[in-house]
């Protein structure tokens, strides 16, 4: 690890004055830490926010839930309007992480988590997030952990985050604060840049601006939510395919409205609008659900190691909608079906 500087900002003017200068946040460190250790990430400033006041509470608004950016994994999952108004987030909290990650990863942080596309590890191969204009050594390569949508000739690397997957499913909001002072609403979409020609700039924040707060609206009382995670092990792995699924279903069974966000085959967290649409207005079927996926797999960007992710992302997709809807119960649907 080489030498840096270490600031414990005083208050947020503090810390945007750092920001500004070109000084990093630290607050949980799970993943800056390692990255700076194999010198992947080589700040020179580091601005320690973890001691700012009011950055660590859950506040119920009226409309929803604040969730300050400090708030932890763990006491996001553990919190009781968490646990019953949003169960999709609670379980891709603890689905994401060991227990003392958890204690220590904070919600803002895993908003911007790095990719783990080994290749980015890698600092001895050419990566164009970690270096600009060196190559992507994943297409062609080992890319078994990389995205299959929003991918570009520059970049393949998926986003790894769990909560931000299950967030996007539930319309999450950031709350940002620039270097003025003045805060700004983002829509959770509009944080992540797609990687395009230039895969090093992944995030739509300003020089000096800080994440300060997510935003969730109230739950509908009608939903059912889930979370379907497929991994290498049982636990404590990235997600090769994860579905985090919020479906309100009508009096008349018909799907009323879905909400669907997926996690390991994006370079960002992935909602597509026109998968949605193929499902509200219907009632649920097999055949329904595999229509549904094939919509979300029709640009599919596929290399020979990761191709294995567009039946697996079939299967769960159909899965978890078989789940939530309440279908899994009524009939038996081989998944060989969905290959």
């Amino acid at each position: 690890m080489r030498p840096f500087d270490y600031t414990r900002a005083t208050d947020l003017e503090d810390a945007a004055h750092h920001l500004s200068s070109g000084s990093t946040v630290i607050a949980g460190g799970t993943n800056l830490l390692d990255l700076m250790k194999i010198q992947v990430m080589t700040p020179d400033h580091l601005v320690d926010i973890t001691r700012l006041p009011g950055l660590s509470d859950i506040e119920d608004t009226g409309s929803g839930l604040r969730i300050g950016t400090l708030v932890t994994n763990s006491d996001l999952a553990g919190d009781t309007r968490v646990r019953n108004g949003y169960p999709v987030l609670a379980r891709a909290l603890l689905a994401g992480a060991s227990g003392q990650l958890r204690n220590k990863a904070t919600t803002g942080g895993n908003f911007l988590q790095r990719t783990r596309c080994p290749y980015f590890y890698d600092t001895a191969m050419p990566c164009n997030k970690r270096e600009p204009n060196s190559g992507c050594s994943a297409q062609g390569g080992d890319a078994r952990m990389c995205a299959i949508l929003g991918t570009s000739p520059e970049c393949i690397a998926a986003h790894p985050s769990d909560m931000a997957v299950a967030m996007r499913a539930l319309d999450a909001q950031v709350e940002v604060r620039g270097a003025d002072g003045e805060t700004r609403m983002m829509a959770l979409d509009d944080l992540y840049h797609l990687p395009g020609d230039r895969p090093d700039r992944e995030y739509a924040l300003d020089k000096g601006e800080i994440i300060i707060a997510a935003h969730l609206p109230a739950p509908s009382p009608n939903t059912r939510q889930t979370y379907r995670k497929v991994r290498d092990r049982a636990s404590y792995a990235f997600a090769l395919v994860s579905v985090a699924a919020v479906i309100e279903m009508g009096e008349d069974g018909k799907i009323a409205n879905a909400a669907l966000a997926f996690g390991g085959i994006g370079t960002r967290p992935w909602r597509d609008p026109e998968v949605e649409k193929e499902l509200i207005g219907s009632e649920p079927s097999n055949e329904l659900f595999a229509k549904a996926a094939d919509v979300l797999l029709r640009d599919a960007w596929l290399e020979e190691s990761n191709a294995f992710k567009a039946p697996l992302a079939k299967r769960t997709l159909i899965s978890a909608l078989r789940d939530v809807t309440g279908l899994s119960g009524q009939d038996h649907y081989d998944m060989g079906d969905a290959a």
